[in-house]
């Protein structure tokens, strides 16, 4: 389930393209700042279980070094609560690399507490106000069915 960088060219000006996809699903009714911060802690979890996702380090032209990211884009995608479950059960379905996070996470402080108030929580019951999904691009494309692109 690697990568595959599609160059025709050879000279590096041809488009990439990814026979994976990186999809964030958010609900429609969270605030700006929650949308800001699910996404970012989603994101998070990618690179400890799939290093393939991790690019190499940056450096600029004065030679600072800077933290490598993520090599694809991760498309951002939002939906009602029911497009969430929806594309939850999917996901899991396809055995999908899945984070989630849930409305309990906003009134946690810390990993412990988040990964405690996950825990609580049975897998049909989870409140969910985002999910990251990756995986092959075609199966990522079916699990987000229903959901539109984040304006």
């Amino acid at each position: 389930m690697g990568n595959t960088h599609e160059n025709t060219s050879g000279d590096g000006t041809a488009p990439v393209r990814f026979d994976t996809k990186i999809a964030v699903l958010l609900r429609d009714d969270l605030e700006t700042w929650q949308r800001l911060n699910v996404t970012a802690f989603l994101v998070s979890g990618l690179g400890t279980v799939t290093p393939e996702v991790i690019g190499e380090p940056y450096e600029d032209a004065d030679a600072t070094a800077y933290l490598p990211m993520l090599r694809q884009p991760v498309l951002v995608f939002e939906g009602a609560k029911e497009t969430l479950t929806a594309a939850h059960t999917k996901a899991l379905s396809r055995s999908l690399k899945v984070a989630v996070f849930t409305s309990d996470l906003f009134g946690t402080g810390n990993d412990r507490d988040n990964r405690a108030a996950v825990r609580a929580v049975g897998r049909d019951a989870l409140d969910l106000v985002g999910l990251a999904v990756y995986g092959p691009r075609n199966a990522v494309d079916k699990v987000l069915k229903g959901a539109r692109m984040h304006p």
